[in-house]
């Protein structure tokens, strides 16, 4: 009866009519016919909490909440992982992610618990966290996800109706991330996937998928063909959710198109629709565009009542730090334990350089003892020798160690670099994997023009295999180059060049310590100063140096204003006669008068302990010294610092 049941769901799901009020009887009907006290009463229930999950949320959240009800009291396990999903599906189709992720977390925990019984659980869980991520712009962790629901389906060698979805949605990634290549690709393989399956709940999506890449690559009669044909998919599943983002999408063609007649038409139906199932992100986009298109015509009165819309939208979507509520349920038990090794390494740091700053004031107290008595004692001359060697030897490893973390700081930054290259290698080698084995199955069968054309895709990826091969290779030989020991030599060197590498570098070397770290980057090279004849890698340590100081102050700020300021890290360059000035100049916190004469003094920060040796600037002072430069620092307290270097053009 169980079995019998379930299959009449599925049925009803593939060969319903267009008619909502139809399909929703149809569930109510199964809901009556199933006993009280029985898992068929379980299934039906969640058949209809997922309907509404779509549809209208409150619904969804009773039938939910009645299905787990009975779950739990029948220890019906299954039971309990659909009313999690019906309940995630209420609450993302809200635009409540927080929440959504809560259920999503129990159903992947069910999920694991039921991988034996119903192993196709587990591919549909990784594809909801796949998808939760990518709503919350996680999208290296979106990509893992949705590869690891492909590949438990490959896995398990059985149909998943989350499959050709997760396909889609690795192409929304991809298109997101601007790699049209790979977005095509995958959405048109979640399409054909689709298009043979028998389960198409949510076939609406990939189609919406595809349609959406054909619009991004400017293709608008493609896009136009496939997303009316996700808006008829979505109103034949009865999926209202589906439908609105897709008339969303035909709106925003139609914008790009210029034909703001369309463009208005379906976004108000999007808007109609998503405002009468509270759909509050979709509400936010319809209504965005809306605003735009209004005003892009002249149109105050509508602009206003477009904007007021979309405000209260946005706040119902973004309020209470909901992005930041995401994050901390999802990660954490990983932050917590991360808190506890930084809180180590600070501890640590602290040791070291207690140890260090205490060894050297002991050694200089040794200096000075036995420099007065050397004129009373000669053999205490032996004894201040040795003692300068070690205050010497001490300075020299606090100096490297200032060079190494200036090193750190650029292999992380190259390392970020690397990782795209190695994406793209990575992407094209998978794909040609697929290709090879479609193309043994069209040598099997003998038709041998299909086999020449995925020899031309598998050619043409080689090359592209190739292509970004040779960058990661570059990008590897600079690196050996940045971390080659200065040997004092000056040599011409492109000044451009040079600041804008090293920005690069200092930039992505903080991203890879602090994800959340962003600031706004601004050049102005001078593109007559020509070639200039310095120790490269002397000049990049300042530059990186500077770059750090900078990107440190306009976080700090941005700890205390919070989204009421925007970091500003400007490097610009100029040529004034014989002499060659770099200026890197942010809006952070500046630099307070009283301690404005010691930054260039050893030993010196204003950084929390464990953060800084206090020898960056000090060191830089002394290279910009030696290649004949001079030092100017401009800054106003709260508001900024800039630090120009002047050094000989010739």
């Amino acid at each position: 009866m169980k079995s019998f049941l379930l299959i009449l769901v599925f049925l009803l799901i593939a060969g319903m009519g267009t008619a909502q009020q139809t399909y929703a009887d149809s569930l109510h009907f199964l809901l009556n016919q199933a006993k009280k006290e029985d898992t068929t009463r379980v299934l039906a229930l969640c058949s209809l909490a997922d309907y509404y999950g779509f549809v209208q949320s409150d619904s969804c959240f009773y039938y939910a909440s009645e299905s787990a009800r009975l779950s739990q009291k029948l220890k019906y396990t299954y039971g309990e992982y659909w009313a999690y999903l019906a309940t995630f599906h209420g609450f993302n189709t809200q635009g409540n992610y927080p929440k959504a992720l809560q259920a999503a977390l129990n159903y992947l925990k069910t999920a694991e618990d039921l991988k034996n019984e119903r192993p196709e659980v587990l591919s549909q869980a990784y594809y909801t966290m796949g998808l939760l991520n990518r709503e919350m712009a996680n999208y290296e962790e979106a990509k893992q996800q949705f590869h690891k629901s492909i590949q438990w389906q490959k896995t398990i060698g059985q149909p998943v109706e989350d499959v050709y979805a997760s396909y889609a949605q690795m192409g929304a990634v991809f298109a997101t991330l601007k790699n049209l290549d790979s977005a095509l690709w995958y959405a048109q393989k979640g399409y054909d996937l689709g298009l043979h399956s028998q389960l198409k709940k949510y076939f609406a999506l990939a189609i919406g998928a595809l349609g959406n890449i054909y619009l991004a690559l400017g293709n608008f009669k493609m896009a136009d063909k496939y997303l009316r044909d996700a808006i008829r998919e979505s109103i034949l599943y009865n999926n209202i959710y589906f439908e609105v983002r897709n008339y969303n999408s035909l709106a925003m063609l139609f914008n790009k198109m210029n034909v703001r007649d369309s463009c208005i038409y379906y976004a108000g139906k999007s808007l109609q629709l998503s405002q009468q199932h509270h759909f509050a992100e979709s509400t936010y986009d319809a209504s965005n565009l809306l605003t735009k298109t209004y005003e892009s015509t002249g149109k105050p009165d509508s602009t206003l009542k477009y904007i007021k819309i979309m405000l209260a939208a946005k706040d119902s979507v973004f309020s209470q730090a909901k992005g930041q509520q995401f994050r901390q349920l999802a990660f954490d038990a990983a932050m917590h334990q991360q808190d506890i090794d930084k809180a180590k390494e600070r501890y640590q740091n602290k040791v070291r350089s207690f140890i260090l700053l205490t060894a050297l004031g002991i050694f200089l107290l040794l200096a000075i003892f036995f420099y007065m008595n050397a004129r009373q004692k000669q053999k205490s001359k032996i004894k201040i020798e040795n003692a300068y060697k070690e205050l010497k030897a001490t300075q020299s490893q606090l100096i490297q160690s200032e060079k190494m973390a200036s090193l750190g700081e650029l292999t992380a930054g190259i390392a970020h670099e690397i990782q795209n290259p190695l994406n793209f290698v990575n992407n094209f080698s998978e794909v040609n994997s697929e290709l090879i084995e479609e193309m043994k199955e069209e040598i099997i069968k003998g038709n041998l023009h299909e086999v020449k054309t995925i020899a031309d895709n598998i050619s043409e990826n080689e090359r592209k295999i190739n292509h970004h091969g040779k960058r990661a290779d570059a990008i590897v030989k600079g690196m050996l180059q940045h971390s080659q020991s200065s040997a004092g030599k000056k040599e011409p060197t492109d000044i451009n060049v040079l600041a804008d590498e090293y920005l690069r570098l200092a930039y992505h070397g903080l991203r890879a310590k602090e994800k959340s770290f962003s600031s706004v980057m601004k050049t102005d090279y001078d593109e007559s100063i020509g070639k200039v004849n310095i120790i490269p890698q002397d000049i990049g340590r300042v530059l990186l140096n500077l770059y750090s100081n900078a990107f440190y102050s306009v976080t700090e700020k941005r700890a205390k204003l919070a989204d009421h300021y925007e970091p500003i890290v400007t490097v610009s360059t100029r040529r004034n006669a014989d002499k060659v000035f770099i200026s890197v100049k942010d809006n952070g916190l500046g630099i307070p008068p009283k301690v404005i004469d010691k930054i260039f003094h050893p030993f010196f920060t204003t950084k929390p302990t464990g953060q800084g040796t206090g020898l960056g600037l000090s060191l830089s002072y002394d290279i910009i010294q030696a290649h004949g430069g001079e030092w100017k620092v401009h800054t106003e307290d709260g508001e900024g610092a800039e630090f120009v270097i002047q050094i000989p053009a010739a």
